[in-house]
């Protein structure tokens, strides 16, 4: 027993010590000091008092113990009890009040950040318009009273438990009895802790009034509304205020029998406090929705609901939108100025970020261990690597080498933790421009790193993908890269990571590890260092744990290093009036999951804000944090719980600055909350009449959210292009477009953040993400190209479908990757471009808006097939085919303008049928055409 309790001792020695050396390796050993410093005092301070207050009740419930007269049947079994606990009863009233104070104390500990947060609250300066309460009363001090509230329910009815049991087993209760079943001391005991049980019950009615402000129910389809709605306001709030009034009556009715000895007032004002709660708390209120409500709802709920939309767009900072209305048809331009508007209006990316992964790992990965993360990121970097002088930023695609321990050769323990410990190089690519096979046109790549990014220092010690611990640092080689002269080898020489030069060290990290070859092994020597917690999103979540985590972490080269930027959080779920969001499913669209999802400290959120911009080296680990919105109260409130911790924000240096970025999953709540809350009138929001949607991704087959894509566009009024984050919106349960939404998102722009809306006019027709897919598959050049590819064993991809404002009208771009067979690669062959009527599928961008703009604007009703001018088959097969298709095509169009999909839903099926029989028809015989030719109509 010795000997497990010692190993116990030690396992929960190592977990604290091994902690304590990972904070001050990175040099925040104050946030570690600081969250166990709360986390210990409210342990001991609130289970010390749980404890003792369950103990004095058992003591005081023995001490107050009849005298034992003639022994009942029901005092006989229970007398064995008594005799059997009155050697221990010292012991037991220990063992049960440790107990007691230790599942109390740690129940306690993990309400650290609730009271770190209300003693070092920093107020709003805004107050809520129904108690004139300051906002931080809601989001700092109310969830730690309901905190102590819960904690002092629990509390007592532990004593009121303890003190029955006490009671009832040396006589102050009886079951059985002939006379009193309670003596008076027993009654006096338990009265005044159900009078204190009531009390507590006072206060929750209390604080209930001030908890409708953040209360949430469904309300006009809106899941997660949040406020007082005109049945809180005049039912339920003046029933808490006459319930707290009762309350009180009734715990000083429990507290008078002290002297009445009786039950019998404090039962009967118990009767009526539950009656109360019922009818006035229950009833009442549903008779005022339903007689008072009900029949003039929009007048009623109409100050309340503005309540909610002026609250929910401050909260989520979207009170700054910019809406203008947008025709979304273009104006009388000719095609051949709108040709060349496009130059300046955009810098169309090409290369998708989501989809050139793979083109990355084959033609960049070098060496089988290493690898690129799943999705790619868009950057800004210099046109021309900054050789020219030139100030002028392209869009860049930008991966990682990084280490893959599946792709190590001879996997052991030595190679998996010694040799291969990191990754190597930044490669980017022009995001505009592709080579001529359609491979991407490599800005930085090779090894050793070849490019336009200069001098760096190209290890990846910590990445995205690096989840494994690594030991360097010492006598072992590490690998660098592969060349055809052998191993290029290295040693880290890096301060972070912790030093296993003490035994006691190896220890506990072989404990936590649960690798017992770190204690023993000769290949740790007095300078090897471990390197473990990797990841970007795992460092600033470690090192500032009341920070919600962006899904997207970067990286960049900055100041001569590999930088990760990682945008962070602050939130909570507790401003009033303010409708909550779940932030999993906001920020969830097509390509998110695994590692690309949000790590939330809350899921459920009514608030939020990018305060923190924070870096972490790829090289050594270093993490910094920056302030970044400097009039956040939540972040001044950890500000001062954690002094010291966050750089000012004239601390990011400018080349920092250069990379920073409008985060995308802010960008994604965002969005989402503005479906709704793009409407500021109470009226039009009660009517649902406005309500939006994201659309699901036209490319993925999978129902999920279209994702939002950075690129470089003039909105309507901007002087020139802004690196910018955009989106598109579609009305509720049609696909039409009605809004498009952009933000810019260049940190450096004095406009970075604000929001711009082109709000399209309810009536527009003009077509959203998928028809446009729907559109370019059923074009003839294009359905007959791509069938053409999958006959070949060729998988096609979509790209991102960018959409640009232009003159009036939107512009679609979406380029299409071919993997050929044999080829388990993406390459660019075709790019899709719409404006208005027109398509174009060529093989590049400019030719594709060559051809979209050399066309009229204003198309007739009846369109031709595209290539039904050029010289046809003499085949009659063929012909009449055509004739079928072009039919099927006109169709088609004409069900698309009206709207009638499943018309549209046929003309697509016939148009795939003729299709088919012109391609077949190639190889008939004359004999074979003619009957054929004869048993064919025109659709």
């Amino acid at each position: 027993m010795v000997l497990v309790m010692a190993a116990m001792a030690f396992v929960m020695f190592s977990g604290f010590w091994t902690d304590w050396l990972w904070y001050r390796s990175v040099g925040y050993s104050s946030v570690f000091s600081t969250t166990i410093t709360a986390r210990l005092g409210l342990f001991f301070v609130f289970g010390l008092g749980a404890g003792a207050a369950v103990g004095l009740n058992i003591h005081l419930a023995h001490r107050l113990r009849p005298p034992l007269g003639a022994m009942s049947v029901e005092q006989q079994s229970l007398d064995r009890y008594r005799l059997g606990i009155a050697p221990y009863r010292g012991r037991v009233l220990l063992a049960v009040s440790l107990l007691v104070g230790f599942v109390s104390g740690a129940s306690a500990s993990g309400e650290w950040s609730t009271w770190l947060s209300y003693v070092n609250a920093v107020p709003f300066g805004t107050r809520d318009p129904q108690f004139h309460k300051d906002v931080s009363f809601y989001v700092f001090d109310l969830p730690w009273y309901r905190f102590l509230l819960s904690f002092g329910f629990a509390v007592v009815l532990l004593c009121l438990l303890a003190a029955v049991v006490v009671h009832y087993l040396y006589g102050g209760l009886r079951i059985s009895a002939p006379d009193a079943r309670a003596t008076s001391a027993a009654t006096g005991h338990l009265s005044v802790l159900l009078g204190i049980f009531v009390s507590l019950k006072a206060v929750a009615y209390w604080l209930d009034r001030y908890g409708l402000a953040v209360n949430s129910s469904s309300f006009k389809a809106t899941t997660g509304w949040t406020g007082l709605r005109y049945v809180d306001a005049n039912a339920y709030l003046p029933a808490k205020t006459i319930l707290f009034c009762i309350a009180i009556i009734c715990a000083l009715l429990f507290f008078a029998t002290l002297w009445r000895r009786t039950w019998s007032l404090s039962v009967i004002g118990f009767g009526l406090m539950v009656l109360s709660a019922v009818l006035i708390g229950g009833l009442y209120p549903l008779i005022v929705q339903e007689f008072q409500v009900q029949p003039d709802e929009a007048a009623k709920e109409g100050p309340y609901i503005q309540r909610n939309i002026n609250a929910t767009r401050m909260a989520y900072g979207i009170d700054g939108t910019q809406v203008t209305d947008y025709p979304g048809t273009s104006g009388s331009t000719p095609g051949s100025m709108l040709r060349v508007d496009v130059g300046t209006t955009a810098s169309i990316r090409l290369l998708d970020p989501n989809l050139v992964s793979l083109t990355f790992q084959q033609l960049q990965q070098m060496c089988s261990y290493y690898t690129f993360n799943s999705q790619l990121t868009v950057d800004r970097y210099p046109a021309d690597g900054g050789k020219q002088g030139t100030q002028a930023t392209q869009d860049t695609v930008v991966g990682l080498r990084e280490l893959n321990i599946h792709g190590i050769p001879d996997s052991n323990w030595i190679n998996d933790h010694f040799r291969y410990t990191h990754g190597y190089g930044i490669v980017a690519a022009s995001g505009t421009s592709i080579t001529d096979t359609g491979a991407p046109s490599f800005a930085e790549s090779n090894l050793p790193p070849q490019g336009e990014f200069g001098s760096y220092q190209p290890r990846i010690y910590y990445g995205e993908k690096t989840t494994q611990w690594s030991i360097v640092g010492g006598s072992t080689k590490e690998i660098d890269y592969s060349t055809d002269n052998g191993e290029k080898s290295y040693t880290y020489v890096g301060k972070n990571g912790v030093s296993l030069a003490n035994p006691l060290t190896r220890a506990a990290y072989a404990v936590q590890m649960n690798e017992p070859q770190l204690v023993y092994s000769g290949a740790i020597s007095k300078r090897s260092r471990i390197l473990y917690d990797r990841t970007p999103k795992e460092r600033v979540e470690s090192v500032a744990p009341w920070l919600t985590i962006d899904g997207d972490p970067y990286p960049a080269v900055v100041d001569g290093r590999i930088q990760w930027i990682v945008d962070g959080y602050t939130t909570t779920n507790n401003y009033p009036y303010s409708s909550r969001t779940t932030l999993s499913n906001t920020t969830a669209d097509s390509l998110s999951g695994g590692s690309r999802s949000v790590l939330a400290q809350q899921n459920q959120v009514n608030y939020i804000r990018n305060s923190v911009k924070a870096t972490v080296d790829a090289y050594d680990g270093t993490v910094k944090l920056y302030q970044w919105d400097t009039g956040d109260p939540v972040l001044k409130t950890w500000m001062k719980a954690y002094p010291g911790m966050i750089l000012p924000r004239a601390a990011i240096s400018p080349q920092l600055m250069q990379h920073l970025r409008y985060p995308e999953d802010l960008f994604k709540v965002e969005r989402q909350m503005l479906t709704r809350y793009h409407v500021t009138n109470a009226s039009a929001f009660y009517s649902g009449s406005e309500v939006w949607q994201v659309p699901d991704d036209p490319a993925k087959r999978n129902g999920v959210a279209v994702p939002p894509y950075y690129q470089s566009l003039k909105m309507p009024g901007q002087s020139a292009q802004e690196f910018s984050l955009t989106t598109t919106f579609t009305p509720n349960g049609r696909d039409n477009l009605s809004a498009y939404m952009a933000v810019d998102a260049d940190a450096t722009s004095p406009d970075y953040g604000t929001i711009k809306i082109l709000k399209l006019p309810s009536s527009s027709t003009t077509l959203g993400p998928k028809q446009v897919q729907s559109k370019f598959n059923s074009d003839p050049p294009v359905a007959n190209q791509i069938n053409i590819w999958q006959k070949s064993d060729s998988e096609v991809e979509y790209g991102n479908l960018l959409t640009v404002p232009l003159d009036g009208g939107l512009l679609y771009a979406e380029p299409v990757y071919v993997r050929g067979a044999g080829v388990n690669y993406p390459l660019l062959k075709k790019v899709l471009v719409a404006y208005g009527d027109n398509t174009a599928f060529d093989d590049t961008l400019s030719q594709a808006l060559d051809d979209v703009f050399s066309t009229p604007m204003s198309a007739p009703s009846t369109q031709q097939l595209p290539g039904a001018g050029r010289p046809q088959s003499a085949n009659p097969v063929v012909k009449q085919a055509l004739a079928a298709a072009q039919a099927a095509f006109n169709a088609g169009q004409q069900a698309l303008k009206n709207g009638d999909w499943a018309a549209y839903g046929k003309a697509q099926s016939d148009l795939q049928v003729a299709l088919e029989r012109a391609e077949n028809a190639e190889g008939m015989t004359k004999a074979d055409q003619v009957d054929v030719a004869s048993t064919m109509r025109p659709s």
